[in-house]
């Protein structure tokens, strides 16, 4: 038995490449549950993984591809039999563990999760790791106070994965949301998603002296951290809270903590790498029921599995709109 993959392997003197391969099933790394994949995505970090390995990928050959959606095919643990649609998202596959962009992945049974009734396949890696990630964002602002009504929520980094899904779930739930990016090209497609303002981002892209500005939004689903992390702080409603994302815009954090001393900003990390199986299923049913499906066409961008090392390079440089969606049968 054989399966296409998309394998990174490195030479001898380090330089990695990457292309599509047909492998034996042994190949496949140690697991309880065998799944035919149908679907999965692009993400930041399979860019890294596609090139550089930004010091995510253990060893070489790899397989990338941080989350993916199928059918099960063999199973060693009760809780999956074969026919059975998963989801997978986080626990380092595709970086320490062979991940989705193959016809075939064998992973452990306590990573995967039920595919969410009233999704497809396809409209789960429509949504993956980014959405799963935007909708634990806004569980998160949601369990410190945020409520529709209460004034703009901001979105940065809106025209990426995380931001678009969370663009449009804010606006199906009734808040006004303000989104943020550096391309104005992408205003009717922020707007389509249910962005009421578009601001431009450098508007927020410099620090400014005074620890404290107007008070503006009644929450933030912020994707790019760095300066302009720093500067929403400074702009958020009192007793407010800021959920954390990403950071396209780097690692630093050039803040005071006059926000959470003056105002109660509250900074809530989201991290949907090691989620609890609990929460991950409650965050895939919200997605089930308050993301747009009729507004997920207008997110993705399909692609195939030869599409991805081009693709890979375009994401790490911000070129990448919306979701891309690997058809990993195609």
């Amino acid at each position: 038995m054989t399966f296409r993959a998309l394998l990174v392997e490195e030479n001898a003197e380090g330089a990695k490449s990457a292309s599509v391969r047909t492998l034996e099933d042994d190949r496949l790394p140690a697991g309880d549950v065998t799944v035919a994949v149908e679907y999965s995505t692009l993400n930041y970090k399979d860019g890294l993984c596609l090139g550089s390995g930004g010091g995510l990928v253990r060893s070489y050959p790899h397989v990338p591809g941080i989350d993916f959606a199928g059918t099960v095919e063999a199973s060693e643990d009760e809780r999956y039999a074969p026919g059975d649609k998963v989801v997978l998202t986080g626990w380092r596959v595709g970086e320490a563990h062979w991940g989705g962009y193959a016809e075939k992945a064998r992973v452990k049974a306590d990573w995967l999760v039920p595919l969410p009734q009233g999704l497809t396949t396809r409209q789960a890696m429509a949504v993956g790791t980014a959405g799963l990630t935007a909708m634990l964002a806004i569980m998160a602002l949601e369990d410190h106070g945020l409520r529709p009504g209460g004034g703009e929520v901001l979105v940065t980094g809106a025209a990426g994965g995380v931001g678009s899904v969370a663009t449009a779930a804010l606006a199906k739930l009734g808040h006004d949301v303000a989104a943020v990016t550096g391309r104005p090209e992408q205003e009717a497609y922020l707007r389509d998603l249910g962005a009421g303002r578009i601001v431009p981002r450098a508007e927020l892209a410099e620090t400014v002296k005074r620890p404290l500005e107007a008070e503006t939004w009644a929450g933030c689903v912020d994707a790019v951290g760095g300066t302009m992390l720093a500067r929403v702080l400074g702009q958020m409603k009192y007793g407010a809270s800021v959920a954390a994302v990403g950071l396209a815009g780097g690692a630093a954090l050039p803040a005071t903590v006059i926000p959470f001393l003056l105002r109660g900003v509250n900074l809530l990390g989201i991290d949907s790498v090691m989620q609890p199986y609990e929460n991950r299923v409650r965050a895939w049913d919200r997605v089930a029921r308050d993301v747009p499906l009729d507004k997920l066409d207008a997110m993705v961008q399909p692609a195939t599995l030869e599409d991805l090392p081009r693709l890979g390079a375009e994401i790490l440089k911000g070129g990448v709109r919306g979701r891309v969606v690997v058809d990993v049968q195609g």
